[in-house]
């Protein structure tokens, strides 16, 4: 009987996506034995509505140059195409038709397990996929009543110190982005000129 396919899903906003986000799935990918991750930039996030987003095009782009030599790495444009509030639920669903006889691991890090019982329908999510938190040694105690990490698979990664909103700010004082995000990233950041406001 040959296996369900493990597929790996990483969302976020991308903006811009960097090295940190790679090695994560890189390393989960390793330790967990997944065939493929799949990265899904998300068109409006419903918990980060402070700040306008680079626009969805740039933001699939740049996630796209990214993932171009790693053969188990792509990208989705599904939230994109979706449009509005990007659930995690309904990207989940919507995998779970396309993908119907692979497992499905949601990857993300351990700073979620705060808020995600804000999240649109946590205890279903939990029914429709692996959640899989990667944390970095020494960060990985969690609250023992939490019981959605009580739910979740635990992966230690060597975490890197790398955000993108620290990315954006570097851009903005002209400052350098060499080895935070890949080469073609930062070609595509100077040639669009994007975060300089």
């Amino acid at each position: 009987m040959v296996r369900p396919k493990k597929i790996g899903i990483l969302g976020g906003t991308f903006d811009p996506i960097h090295l940190g986000h790679l090695v994560l799935a890189e390393q989960v990918k390793e330790k967990l034995g997944l065939d493929q991750v799949i990265f899904i930039p998300c068109f409006s996030p419903p918990h980060k509505t402070r700040r306008k987003l680079s626009p969805a095009k740039d933001r699939y782009c740049m996630t796209k140059l990214a993932l171009k030599d790693n053969p188990f790495f792509s990208v989705s444009d599904t939230e994109l195409k979706r449009k509005g509030v990007s659930y995690t639920i309904d990207t989940l669903r919507q995998l779970k038709i396309l993908f119907p006889d692979s497992e499905i691991y949601f990857l993300t890090g351990s700073d979620v397990l705060n808020e995600i019982c804000t999240w649109k329908d946590p205890e279903k999510i939990f029914g429709l996929t692996k959640f899989v938190i990667a944390t970095r040694p020494g960060f990985d105690e969690f609250d023992s009543k939490n019981h959605f990490a009580k739910k979740s698979t635990i992966v230690r990664i060597t975490g890197m110190d790398i955000s993108s909103s620290q990315i954006r700010e570097r851009v903005k004082k002209g400052r350098t982005i060499k080895y935070l995000v890949p080469d073609k990233v930062e070609e595509y950041i100077r040639e669009k000129k994007l975060y300089r406001k």
